[in-house]
């Protein structure tokens, strides 16, 4: 199961692009989540209690820039095979990523006006399932993580 990370990140490029994603998936969740806060200074801040909160927005932006790095790889080395061999990856990856975006903190203030009622309980939803949500999405991207690695192996003729 490794032999297609090292496979995908000898490569630097990869190893780039999978960074941008984690820090680009790991400051807006955190922004979003009120862990960082931007006004009047940039100020860090992980409440007692919401660890275990910050420890999977962490997990997933992780997960996310490592499958989408590798799904990156995959479509470039198979671009000329069908695109359903391509796109179950890259949809699970996005599925996952997405997931694991639905912390609501003040944005949910924003839902709430502009849908009312709807907003008002797809904002309550989300706070009260947060952790179970990301979990979710960690299952997602663990899942995509496998066939992901196990498509390169298979495809690439990897021996173990």
């Amino acid at each position: 199961m490794l032999q297609p990370v090292k496979l995908v990140f000898l490569n630097y490029q990869y190893i780039i692009l999978a960074a941008a994603i984690f820090v680009g998936m790991l400051i807006p969740l955190s922004i979003v989540s009120e862990f960082i806060f931007l006004e009047p200074y940039v100020v860090a801040h992980l409440p007692s209690g919401s660890e275990l909160s910050f420890l999977l927005i962490v997990i997933v932006s992780a997960l996310s820039g490592l499958v989408l790095a590798m799904n990156v790889y995959r479509i470039k080395l198979f671009r000329r095979s069908t695109k359903s061999k391509i796109s179950g990856g890259v949809f699970g990856s996005i599925i996952g990523a997405a997931a694991g975006a639905c912390s609501c903190g003040p944005i949910g203030f924003a839902v709430i006006s502009t849908f009312g009622t709807a907003g008002g309980v797809a904002t309550a939803f989300l706070t009260n399932y947060e952790i179970p949500l990301r979990l979710a999405a960690i299952a997602i991207l663990v899942f995509t993580f496998y066939t992901t690695s196990k498509s390169l192996s298979i495809e690439c003729k990897i021996k173990n």
